[in-house]
């Protein structure tokens, strides 16, 4: 079997055996893995391998000399199973678990494509004007936000957008010394319902010795309320393993203040809808009320879509903390994200 993968490794970098059932990639230190899980066939397996080197897990830790891991565990038939990213020996730090069964998954979608390439757009604060933090968008490596994932890059989507966010965030803490930056991440309802995010949004904030609620995990209501209670349990665990988190577009949904009773959130996030509407006399009256309760509850308010510095202006006075938007600046990639925030 480890012949049929001889031509897709990278020479020198990869080497097999096989104890009992159990298949092993080895690599040496710096080698990066992605958290892949599910039963695939070989064929399928073939072209999935490219994907391993994508993610960024791998650098939150510190392998010491062992290798970096990801084992595969031979199961029945042609299936080969996909069981965890091991850091050297150290079984309990880098192992992504779970127990959720893939669909069967049509090999076309593994054929390689686009790279999954973040941005990142800054949210400024309206106290002092200096940039408090950035929003991660998916994009891909050409820079195209329309077309839609493969349905592997859907499966695998939410895990590298938290490993490559985590990093960024990583890099831009360590490039201007600021430890008060912070990163927001989408999750969708379907992320909610993976048992294994919590943990990885754990081994990150460990991993990268992310400072507590640094990493921020935006839910959007919509999501949140197709299966509430499932949703209310995810982010608890979020919560608990020392991410923030964000209700994002709120207000646009039908029951916005018995969500935020029961949600820890840290900050309230509000849609370009109601942004675009400054000026009207309702729609303002809305927005300070919106703030006045966010900060009533300790909880900071955002406004997304602020496309010119008056509505920035505008919205400071309605006692937003925070903007984000084209006024400011456009999403852009993580090396200019560290330039803009250094300058």
């Amino acid at each position: 079997m480890a012949a049929r993968f001889e031509n897709t490794l990278p020479q020198g970098s990869w080497h097999w055996h096989k104890p009992s059932q159990r298949l092993t990639i080895e690599a040496p230190r710096g080698t990066v893995l992605s958290e892949l899980s599910g039963d695939w066939s070989i064929d399928a397996l073939e072209q999935m391998l490219e994907g391993l080197s994508r993610g960024r897990l791998g650098r939150a830790f510190d392998p010491g000399e062992g290798p970096v891991r990801c084992n595969l565990r031979l199961s029945s038939g042609r299936d080969v199973h996909l069981v965890g990213a091991f850091v050297g020996d150290t079984e309990a730090r880098g192992m992504l678990l779970t127990g959720e069964h893939f669909p069967e998954i049509d090999t076309s979608d593994l054929k390689p494509g686009p790279d999954l390439a973040p941005v990142y757009q800054p949210i400024v604060s309206l106290r002092n004007g200096q940039v408090a933090g950035f929003e991660a968008l998916a994009r891909w490596d050409d820079g195209d936000a329309t077309s839609p994932p493969s349905r592997y890059e859907d499966e695998a989507l939410a895990s590298n957008m938290l490993i490559r966010s985590a990093e960024t965030l990583s890099r831009l803490m360590e490039a201007t010394g600021r430890s008060d930056v912070f990163m927001h991440v989408n999750l969708t309802a379907r992320d909610l319902a993976r048992g294994t995010i919590p943990a990885l949004v754990e081994a990150l904030i460990q991993g990268y010795r992310l400072p507590e609620r640094a990493l921020k995990i935006e839910l959007t209501e919509q999501a949140a309320l197709r299966d509430a209670e499932h949703a209310l349990s995810a982010a608890l665990a979020l919560k608990a393993v020392g991410a923030g988190l964000v209700l994002d577009d709120f207000g646009t949904g039908h029951s916005s203040f018995a969500w935020l009773a029961d949600l820890p959130a840290d900050s309230l996030k509000i849609d370009h809808g109601l942004t675009r509407r400054l000026g009207e006399q309702r729609a303002d009256t809305i927005l300070s009320t919106i703030t006045l309760l966010a900060s009533r509850l300790g909880m900071t308010s955002t406004a997304e879509g602020v496309e010119n510095k008056d509505d920035a202006a505008r919205l400071r006075a309605l006692g937003f903390d925070h903007v984000q938007g084209f006024a400011f600046a456009r999403p852009m990639d993580a090396d200019s994200a560290i330039q803009f925030l250094k300058y």
